[in-house]
């Protein structure tokens, strides 16, 4: 038996430690109150969120932010007060059917669960109330659909297990870079999940109908 002592292996280094999903949803905070006082332009706040999902490390993601404040910092713009994360809605169906939609105001973070069940998270009409909004969906053995307006930046990471992960529309061009992004983050496992523009729903659009209706 080896009684000689061995020096224990070093921790990694904090900017080698592996990104978590909080770690990550930190970064995307930060990255959307850059783009909403306008210190990034529409252009490198998409490079930079394609970047966020990509990366694998801590450091890797600090890049991404290193010539922005951070929040509570006093560099914000006072017109502006960056949010907290705030709480998760969450969407579940099991064995049944769930659906989000109308005028409603989704959250930062949307969960949608769904086991053997169906789940609709329409946000044609919904009002925005932050740059970044990320929908979280887990689906076993059923069907989750995520509708967003034709001029939203439409986003996805995801994969499937003898199932399904399909984002459409993602890089449109007439795509809106004032618009709310919508990233889809999911996994399915024997289920589907989809998310896509509906045709003629146009965050535009719909300020003009309820300003009819206001004046009718």
């Amino acid at each position: 038996m080896d009684l000689e002592k061995h020096p224990a292996a070093p921790a990694p280094a904090p900017a080698e430690l592996r990104a978590s999903d909080a770690d990550r949803d930190r970064i995307a905070q930060i990255l959307a109150d850059a783009l909403a006082e306008g210190r990034l332009t529409s252009e490198e706040h998409s490079e930079r969120l394609d970047s966020l999902y990509a990366v694998k490390t801590v450091g890797e993601l600090e890049v991404l932010v290193r010539d922005l404040p951070a929040p509570g910092s006093g560099h914000t713009s006072p017109a502006y007060a960056p949010g907290t994360g705030g709480p998760v809605d969450t969407v579940v169906a099991v064995c049944s059917s769930a659906a989000r939609k109308g005028r409603w105001r989704p959250g930062a973070h949307t969960r949608a669960v769904s086991v053997m069940g169906d789940i609709t998270i329409d946000l044609t009409e919904a009002v925005f109330e932050q740059q970044v909004t990320e929908v979280n969906v887990t689906c076993v053995l059923g069907n989750v659909e995520v509708l967003v307006p034709e001029n939203v930046t439409l986003r996805g990471y995801g994969s499937g297990v003898l199932g399904n992960f399909e984002v459409r529309g993602e890089g449109r061009g007439e795509t809106d870079p004032q618009a709310p992004v919508v990233i889809v983050r999911g996994f399915a496992l024997l289920g589907n999940i989809e998310a896509r523009p509906k045709p003629g729903a146009r965050l535009v659009d719909l300020a003009n109908k309820l300003r009819k209706r206001l004046e009718g």
